[in-house]
């Protein structure tokens, strides 16, 4: 049995980081009720591409979820979700801070509902601040929070990373968040507001810039595929692409140099040190990108690895995503889909030994378990001015 089986989420979220979050609750064994407006739903529902009608955005985040459509702003829609929430222990939400509040469903009004809910808000910029208000996307966030200015080509402009990863940092901590006020509730039975912010989330793994800047008083730029801290630790040239190593530590140099054979740079005194290897960077990488040009990537790697030295070749999505690894950790999986025949989608990275993510559920269609979920409330599904597709 997964390990959150029998608790009840009311899912008020759409697009990333709440339906990412919710996601991985329904993967451990939650029951996600999913609330989408009843005309379109959530909004990736109209993302491109599709499949067959499917936004591939919206399959991506929304398994191990029922879909129930509601018009909030009508009264039997008002209803269905007071009676849902009286019955379910989380209640997590992404509208703009004040949006429910509007509708009559802040945090307060639902815990005099139900004072043991966990109500969590995913929001831009958190539920106190001067930018309470904003609208937060991923690529302002990643601006305004400083990760683009420390990624990119040092020549070029700063570069926002390829995916949502605000989004997804966000939708971590407020699983995590939520399941420590569960923990609390379990010992004062009382429920609280997990208060979320994208800013927040992406700020904190900014910690290696902010104390460079903290104490050194200045942050560290845009340094391509090097690292500000180590060298040889980034992505070198070969014949056939680049081959990514990770030279950590004093033992890793000694491993790397007898894996290519260059000794001679191990007792280099410019290079003896890894403080050494930092102030001459530009002449060992020069010095490595001669030596290596030899080796193809699968030539190199395969000398790295017997020495023990991390590395990898990079690779496109496509190779990344055929890599028999992934698949032996169940991190490529198939769901049955009764309109697609299946859905091939990625895998929950969170392995229990004993009560193991349970992915079963496919992405819904719009409404699809409204009579189910409304008869469960003792309401009448065609009073609650609900659709589907």
């Amino acid at each position: 049995m997964p390990p959150l089986d029998g608790l009840r989420v009311i899912d008020l979220t759409r697009v990333l980081a709440g339906p990412y979050c919710t996601m991985m609750l329904g993967d451990m064994g939650a029951e996600v009720i999913k609330i989408e407006e009843p005309t379109h739903g959530d909004d990736t529902r109209a993302w491109a591409p599709h499949r067959d009608g499917w936004s591939t955005f919206f399959l991506g985040l929304n398994r191990s979820k029922k879909s129930l459509a509601l018009d909030l702003k009508s009264p039997d829609g008002a209803e269905a979700l007071c009676r849902l929430i009286k019955k379910s222990d989380i209640l997590i939400e992404n509208f703009r801070p004040g949006s429910l509040d509007r509708l009559g469903f802040s945090y307060n009004k639902v815990a005099q509902l139900n004072p043991r809910i966990i109500y969590c808000s995913v929001t831009g910029y958190g539920l106190s601040g001067p930018k309470t208000d904003l609208p937060g996307y991923d690529a302002v966030i990643q601006a305004e929070c400083g990760l683009m200015d420390v990624t990119g080509s040092p020549n070029g402009p700063p570069t926002r990373v390829g995916v949502a990863i605000t989004d997804y940092l966000a939708g971590l901590y407020a699983m995590s968040g939520i399941l420590l006020a569960l923990r609390d509730r379990d010992q004062s039975g009382k429920g609280q507001h997990v208060d979320i912010g994208l800013l927040d989330a992406m700020t904190s793994a900014l910690a290696l810039p902010a104390l460079m800047y903290f104490n050194m008083g200045t942050a560290p730029g845009r340094e391509g595929n090097q690292h500000h801290s180590l060298t040889p630790y980034e992505a070198l040239p070969v014949k056939d692409g680049l081959v990514v190593v990770a030279v950590g530590n004093p033992r890793l140099w000694t491993q790397f140099c007898s894996a290519i054979e260059a000794r001679d740079l191990e007792y280099d005194p410019r290079y003896a040190t890894n403080t050494d290897r930092m102030k001459h960077r530009p002449e060992l990488v020069d010095e490595l990108t001669r030596r290596l040009a030899r080796y193809t990537g699968d030539a190199l790697i395969e000398r790295l690895r017997m020495h023990t030295v991390p590395c990898a070749q990079v690779r496109t999505v496509a190779e990344a995503l055929e890599d028999p690894h992934l698949l032996a950790r169940e991190m490529v999986i198939d769901i049955p889909q009764p309109a697609l025949g299946h859905v091939r989608t990625l895998g929950n990275p969170i392995k229990l030994s004993r009560t193991p993510a349970v992915i079963d559920r496919p992405p819904p269609s719009l409404g699809e378990h409204n009579d189910e979920v409304l008869a469960s409330l003792g309401l009448h599904p065609k009073r609650t001015n609900s659709g589907s597709d």
